[in-house]
């Protein structure tokens, strides 16, 4: 098919947070801040377990897999929302919109899927702790790390496929990045197709894994009620409280989309969703897991006892 008959633009105009112009530079720089932490927040994550052999087990091998998501996740938009408020600038090719539009699917199922992975790790530690090191084997961390990347390339690909078939009659996104919900509002074609296939994968990759999520926790909060010390109990729940802290913060901004949707006004609500789950949550992960994580804060010591030893 011919790219005439794809689309009838060639690019599309973005127009970005709805802020006053006075406000644009105290933005930027929060936006901006929050950015550089999360991405030398969650390195600093990636490092920490590449260096400390102490955390090479499944949680931290996960972990790891998370941090580069989240650093991979927020580079997706927020390098582009902020140049579009430094500059008169905000129009981004037909090709550039398709391409973020795709990867921000991508990492998003792509968090959901190891968001699981870490439960059903946490289930494991917790529900069989005996059969925890023959069963959380290294093949099967990499094995089920390689089906979230396979899965959320094929959810991504999928809508991207649609929606390159799609004409659009106009080419301004009310949105600071190329939304998919906001592009199919712009299409002069027959969506129906894409609408379905977004209830079905959003069923595959959003609602079963969080399903499973919340089958493992039942099973491991009925574990933790029958532990007879108070101080067992509180080593367990020590262990799932980063993660459950993790979980709450993503499935919290993608169910208070649908939970509250008289919130202001719908694309107002829209872009304050986004924001949550595209530059707050991974930015707070890496706090998460450090304050709430011994191993992580030593390991953190030992970094900087390191560099201070080699730095006299």
């Amino acid at each position: 098919m011919r790219r005439e008959n794809q689309s009838s633009v060639s690019e599309f105009l973005l127009l970005g947070l709805p802020i006053r112009p006075e406000k644009q530079g105290v933005v930027f720089a929060l936006f901006l801040g929050v950015y550089l932490t999360t991405v030398l927040g969650n390195l600093l994550i990636i490092l920490l377990i590449r260096l400390d052999s102490r955390l090479h087990t499944p949680m931290y091998f996960f972990l790891s897999h998370l941090a580069l998501t989240d650093v991979s996740f927020s580079s997706v938009t927020v390098p582009k929302m902020l140049m579009d408020m430094h500059t008169e600038y905000k129009l981004i090719p037909y090709a550039g919109c398709i391409s973020q539009m795709y990867f921000f699917i991508f990492f998003t199922d792509l968090d959901s899927f190891l968001i699981t992975s870490m439960a059903y790790d946490r289930y494991m530690a917790i529900c069989h702790p005996l059969h925890y090191t023959t069963i959380m084997r290294k093949e099967l961390c990499a094995l089920l790390v390689a089906v979230s990347w396979i899965l959320s390339g094929a959810s991504s690909l999928s809508h991207t496929l649609l929606l390159t078939q799609l004409s659009f009659c106009a080419n301004t996104i009310p949105h600071f990045f190329c939304d998919l919900g906001a592009l199919l509002k712009l299409s002069c074609s027959d969506i129906f197709l894409n609408e379905l296939v977004m209830f079905t994968v959003g069923v595959v990759v959003i609602t079963l894994p969080f399903t499973c999520i919340l089958v493992s926790y039942g099973y491991i909060g009925a574990t933790i009620l029958r532990v007879p010390s108070t101080k067992g109990m509180c080593k367990a729940l020590s262990t799932c409280g980063s993660h459950l802290s993790v979980v709450s913060l993503y499935y919290g901004s993608i169910f208070g989309q649908y939970l509250f949707p008289t919130l202001s006004n719908f694309i107002d609500k829209d872009i304050i969703v986004a924001l949550m789950y595209t530059v707050v949550t991974p930015m707070l992960n890496p706090f998460i897991y450090s304050l709430r994580n011994k191993d992580i804060k030593g390991a953190l010591g030992k970094l900087f006892s390191r560099a201070t030893f080699f730095s006299q």
